[in-house]
């Protein structure tokens, strides 16, 4: 994603102070672990920055249709993010010994040098974080049969039955049948 920079000027100068950001995003994909995502209509945003006295708070609403691979069928799979933005621009980074023991690993910004702040990370951050970990073309989904492939949502197959009705004097396990753990007697062996 292309920076979006917006300069921390006269608007934002004093605490308190508030600047409306909207916007559209053209990127038209993006990746999440190893599955790849397709975004037809971009990325919406609408932000609210504001002077919080130690740095500049971005906040607000992302939005984006995404289209994807269903994990157990393999055919498209789309759905809607709504998710919220909240990041924290600190005009200085604080002094180690003003973290308290559970900020230690607190993530935050800092605004530029040059007075700006770039609002393509938590934008980004805020669609990935919102992407569904297990991506499904409905919620019933029936997936691909084991044996043949094919897409149970269209309908059955047959590997079911036919696997069910294998005789266990045929099937792959057959062999197995005579096996005795025991001993002689047929007895289960205790231990």
């Amino acid at each position: 994603m292309d920076p979006i920079i917006i300069s921390v000027d006269e608007r934002l100068a004093g605490a308190g102070s508030v600047l409306p950001v909207a916007g559209h995003i053209d990127d038209d994909s993006y990746s999440v672990g190893d599955h790849d995502f397709r975004l037809p209509g971009g990325i919406d945003y609408d932000l609210v920055l504001t002077n919080a006295g130690e740095g500049i708070l971005a906040s607000g609403i992302v939005r984006a249709h995404v289209l994807g691979t269903c994990d157990r069928c393999l055919e498209d799979a789309e759905f809607d993010i709504a998710s919220e933005v909240d990041e924290y621009f600190l005009f200085e980074a604080p002094a180690e010994e003003d973290l308290s023991d559970d900020e230690d690993e607190v993530d935050f910004s800092l605004v530029g040098e040059d007075h700006t702040i770039d609002l393509a990370e938590p934008i980004m951050a805020a669609i990935v974080m919102e992407t569904p970990f297990v991506v499904l073309c409905r919620e019933d989904c029936k997936g691909l049969c084991p044996h043949c492939g094919a897409n149970l949502n269209e309908g059955d197959c047959g590997c079911a039955e036919k696997m069910a009705s294998v005789d266990a004097a045929t099937g792959p396990f057959a062999a197995l049948a005579g096996l005795r753990l025991d001993g002689e007697d047929g007895d289960s062996a205790q231990d």
